[in-house]
């Protein structure tokens, strides 16, 4: 039980990767947090079985993102998941979707790296893990926003690194490869 006593914040929680970090933070001791989306039944069983809270909120928005880490109060593990993709030729990718995949698969983790950081500071210990991607070691065709992204996240995670590597505060990118996720 190394993590008891610490508060773990997982977005992208509520399924496939993040719902299986969530699970083995748990069995280690730490108080568990959710963020995602889903069935509110389904993700009501998963606060029972996690004895964890649901924290809501359009991690796309800044607000959004703020409004979730003030709910979360400090944090000692952080953990960005979340994320989207979309599939298209870069003349046909639509903007928006650029702009929406941008927002929550890299400044998501911008902010929400941002907010924890004091807290882990300050208490001398904290971990910041980035879920990036295959993709942020490669490229491959029609991802032109999710690849961007991913490679953002890696590049941030190595700068947030660097920056608390005296503070005891980690920060690590994992980049798996594909995962179904239901």
């Amino acid at each position: 039980m190394i993590l008891q006593g610490k508060r773990a914040l997982i977005t992208g929680s509520t399924s496939g990767i993040g719902l299986a970090v969530a699970r083995a933070l748990k069995a280690e001791g730490a108080e568990v947090l959710l963020s995602g989306l889903g069935d509110p039944d389904a993700i009501a069983a998963l606060c029972d079985e996690l004895e964890a809270r649901h924290l809501s909120g359009d991690l796309s928005q800044r607000d959004g993102v703020e409004a979730m880490m003030d709910a979360a109060g400090p944090v000692d593990v952080l953990v960005n998941n979340a994320g989207i993709q979309h599939v298209a030729p870069i003349e046909e990718f639509p903007p928006e979707k650029w702009d929406a995949i941008i927002a929550l698969n890299l400044t998501a983790a911008f902010d929400t790296s941002r907010l924890a950081v004091p807290h882990m500071k300050q208490a001398g210990w904290g971990r910041i893990i980035n879920i990036a991607s295959a993709h942020s070691l490669t490229a491959s065709p029609f991802k032109s926003a999710y690849v961007s992204a991913k490679h953002g996240l890696a590049g941030l995670t190595k700068t947030v690194a660097l920056e608390l590597a005296t503070c005891g505060v980690t920060a690590n990118c994992i980049s798996p490869g594909y995962v179904w996720t239901p």
